[in-house]
Parts: C-alpha cells; structure tokens; sequence
C-alpha cells in the first residue's frame, strides 16, 4: 500500500538541508531585510539591500525557468491565486515591516540570532508562533477572515493575479512569451542596479550571500513543487506531499512557525507531519548555530531593559499577525512570493518596507523627544 509518509518525509528532508545551508550564508553575510532597509535609512549604505534584490532577481529567473521546463506549476501555489486580498496585503505587509524594525528583525533574522546565541530572538519567536497560530486558527483569525479579506479583486476571468496572466487577459499575447519577457526584465533590471555599484562588485561575500539565497528559493520550489508533487493511489489525486498549504511552497518564515509551534504541542496526533515549512524553521536555526560556533562568532545575548524587551515582544506579536495576514515575511513574500510575479506579493514586499521605514523614523523621533 502506498505510503505518503515516505514522501512526505523526503520533501521535509530535503527542506531542512537547504534551509540548514541558508542558515550557515544568512548567518556569515548578514542577510537581514530590516537591516538593508535600515543601512539606508540611518547611513545611506545600500550594500545589504542590493543583496537582497540579487536574491530575488535570481530566484524570479530561476523560479520562472523551472516554470517554463514545466518542471514546476507557480499557478499551484498560494500567491498568484485569482483572489487578490489586497487590503490583507497593505495591512498584514505594513504590520510585519513595523513589527520586524521592533523586534530587530524578520522572521528569518530571528531563526538565524537564536542559532547564534540571542535569547531574546527566542522571546520573539515564541510570540511570533503564538501570535501567528492565533491568526490563522485563533481570534486574531477571526478578524482577518471577517474584517480584512472580504476586501478583494476577483482575477477569475485572467486565470489568475500573476503579471504575466493580466497581460496575457488585456493583451492577448502569449502568456508564457510573457512570462519570459516580464520575468527576464524584472531580473536584468535588478541585476543592472545591483552591479553597477562599484562596492559591490567588490565585494564577494554580499555577492555569495545574493546568489545562494536566491538559488535556494529556486530549490524549495523544486524540491515541493516537483519532487513533492505525485498521485496518491488511495485517493487518485495529484496532491504535493510534505507542505501545510498542499500547494507548492518555498522559504517562508512566520506560518511554518506556527505550524512548528503547532505539532510540538500536539506531537501525538497523527494526523501532524513534520512538513517542509516546520523542517525549514528548524535547519536555519541549526545552520546558523553550527557556523556561529565553528566561526567562534556564538554569544548569548539578552534583553537590555525593559522597554527593549516590549520592543521585541510587541514587534513578534505584530509580524505573527501580518506576516499570515500578508501571505509571507520579507523571503516568503519578499523573495518566494515576488519569483511567482503575483501583484500581491508585490504589494506586500512594498507595504513591509514602508511599514520598517514608519517604524524607523518613529524609533528615531522618540529617542530625539526623549
């Protein structure tokens, strides 16, 4: 008889390698969404920023390749779905860019501190976990579902939110021509302005960190996507194996903490699978303590006062709420969710960075009052 678990557990395998490599690159180059929007803001460097849109230039090319090969089905995912919430995405992106700034981070800097020491990035996971769950099954859930995703676009009749689906619907063209076109575009533009920057071309470790982060996504979209997707004889369906969404999912950092939270508190139910989210959250905690502690960069670290922890639990509870709320974090949105070119994933990546810049010029206005 067929056995899913087998399956299952292979996406989830594989999972927790790649996102073990992404804790070892994050951890050794620095990668942190609020901190490249923080350099910016506060010093007017864009070095970590540009490494940023390296990652998601490489991942839109090498997600839209694996999708032309057929290889990969973006369509079978959460993001290019035809119903745009787009009030979710302002108010969940907003949130999640104000509460990473507090907390010090996004949810993937929080993985990558705890794996280097910071006992308080474990505060703000547990509320991140907390917070999260509560929106998707809790009474933050019900205000979301009843208060905030009732405002949507109906994208039925363009099969979809995806560029290249809407230009395919207004203008006829092909829409796989167009996806070619759109997605080629995005990422020469953004390697253009990555590399044209005289720094950064110098400097090889924020080119490592753009590059294999990126690749990685690609991967995750690969390894759920194609690997994770087959029949089950029981049922005769063609389903994906191994993630909480049953659609093809790569990186993401604020619902698979939920759902790691959910299966250690419920271990013996049955019907919970270690999955590739849950196995990812744990491999990038894993991968940046054993570099931290191989580089000898390990260092426990604790909360200053009292009004630094506030800070980072208020800043945990809000990116739970709208990193679910949004779809995804600055990598489940920013980077995984943007590869699909759905329009609400990029009405998230910019709601969260005008959300962090809010919050930094609030931070500042408040140390200046005090």
């Amino acid at each position: 008889m067929f056995d899913p678990t087998n399956l299952t557990t292979t996406v989830a395998a594989l999972g927790f390698a790649l996102a073990f490599v992404f804790g070892v690159v994050a951890n050794k180059t620095h990668f942190c969404t609020m901190g490249a929007i923080s350099d910016i803001v506060h010093m007017g460097s864009w070095g970590r920023m540009r490494m940023w849109l390296l990652a998601i230039a490489v991942a839109i090319a090498g997600a839209n390749a694996l999708s032309l090969l057929g290889l990969v089905d973006l369509s079978q995912s959460i993001y290019p779905r035809p119903r745009l919430i787009w009030l979710s995405h302002i108010i969940g992106g907003v949130t999640f860019g104000f509460g990473m700034t507090l907390a010090s981070g996004c949810g993937n800097r929080t993985l990558v501190r705890i794996g280097g020491g910071s006992l308080k990035s474990l505060v703000v996971l547990a509320f991140l976990g907390i917070s999260a769950y509560m929106t998707l099954k809790g009474l933050f859930g019900m205000a979301r579902v009843n208060w905030i995703e009732p405002f949507a676009i109906d994208f039925t009749a363009m099969q979809g939110q995806d560029l290249p689906a809407i230009g395919h619907h207004f203008f006829g063209f092909s829409k796989n021509g167009l996806q070619v076109i759109i997605a080629g575009a995005i990422a020469a533009v953004l390697i253009f302005f990555v590399f044209k920057d005289r720094d950064f071309r110098c400097d090889r470790q924020l080119i490592f960190g753009g590059l294999v982060i990126g690749a990685l996504v690609v991967a995750g979209w690969y390894v759920s996507g194609h690997i994770g997707y087959g029949e089950n004889p029981e049922t005769l369906e063609t389903v994906f194996f191994g993630t909480n969404t049953r659609a093809a999912e790569s990186f993401s950092f604020v619902a698979p903490v939920a759902f790691a939270l959910e299966i250690l508190l419920l271990w013996s139910d049955s019907s919970l699978a270690v999955t590739f989210g849950i196995a990812s959250v744990a491999g990038v905690i894993l991968g940046s303590a054993t570099y931290a502690l191989i580089s000898r960069r390990f260092r426990w670290q604790g909360f200053t006062d009292i009004a630094d922890m506030r800070h980072h639990i208020i800043g945990g509870i809000l990116m739970g709420f709208g990193g679910v709320t949004g779809l995804g974090c600055t990598i489940g949105q920013g980077i995984t969710g943007v590869s699909t070119l759905a329009l609400g994933s990029f009405l998230t990546l910019f709601s969260i960075i005008a959300g962090a810049v809010f919050a930094m010029k609030y931070l500042a206005w408040q140390m200046d009052r005090n």
